[in-house]
């Protein structure tokens, strides 16, 4: 497994793992700390992130070219990672929309990026094999997560939580990072190339 994939896999971690501490809470959350908050509340927001990044991202699939996909994938994460910090401002149903927009943005942004950098540095021999291994590893996270998230929160309270969760989207994102620092250094090989190849001739 190639030094991309991993790092693809390692940031996933961070940031869903993150996301797996909220799932088990928010429900409550919203139910007990928003005003207007009820169950049917939940769905909504849920609803708004799913067909946001539904439509977002095939927006961005069709649009974005092969160039853009590391800034996306940057971008896209930046925006997840504020969501737990908007939920620690929260105090009307409306705010919680909101983030569930953020969500779905950033989401939309992240996926085609995502997809295509993945897909593109796969081992053809051992294809199936990688897409396991970041399946897995994100589903192992997410599950532990999801235990200690409810045992987080009625320890410590909610906000400690959603701290902790933005923290591990940022470091997500600097993981992220060192990808687009790989492909600014190509970039900069392949403008030298085309600029010596110019001269020379």
């Amino acid at each position: 497994m190639n030094r991309t994939l991993k790092l693809l896999i390692f940031s996933d971690i961070f940031v869903l793992t993150g996301f797996g501490l909220i799932s088990p809470i928010m429900a409550i959350f919203i139910n007990k700390n928003i005003i207007g908050g009820t169950i049917a509340a939940v769905g909504i927001a849920s609803m708004i992130t799913i067909l946001i990044r539904c439509t977002m991202q095939l927006i961005f699939a069709y649009v974005a070219k092969p160039s853009h996909r590391y800034a996306m994938i940057i971008a896209g994460t930046i925006l997840i990672a504020s969501v737990p910090f908007i939920y620690i401002l929260a105090h009307t149903i409306g705010t919680i929309y909101i983030a569930a927009a953020v969500n779905g943005l950033g989401a939309g942004l992240c996926n085609p990026a995502w997809f295509s950098i993945f897909a593109a540095n796969l081992d053809k021999k051992q294809s199936g094999w990688e897409w396991s291994i970041y399946s897995s590893s994100v589903g192992f996270g997410t599950a532990a997560a999801a235990l200690a998230g409810s045992q987080l929160a009625m320890r410590f309270g909610f906000t400690p939580i959603f701290i902790t969760v933005g923290i591990f989207a940022i470091v997500g994102c600097f993981i992220l990072l060192g990808l687009f620092r790989k492909e600014l250094k190509n970039h900069i090989r392949t403008v030298e190339a085309k600029f010596k190849l110019t001269n020379h001739n």
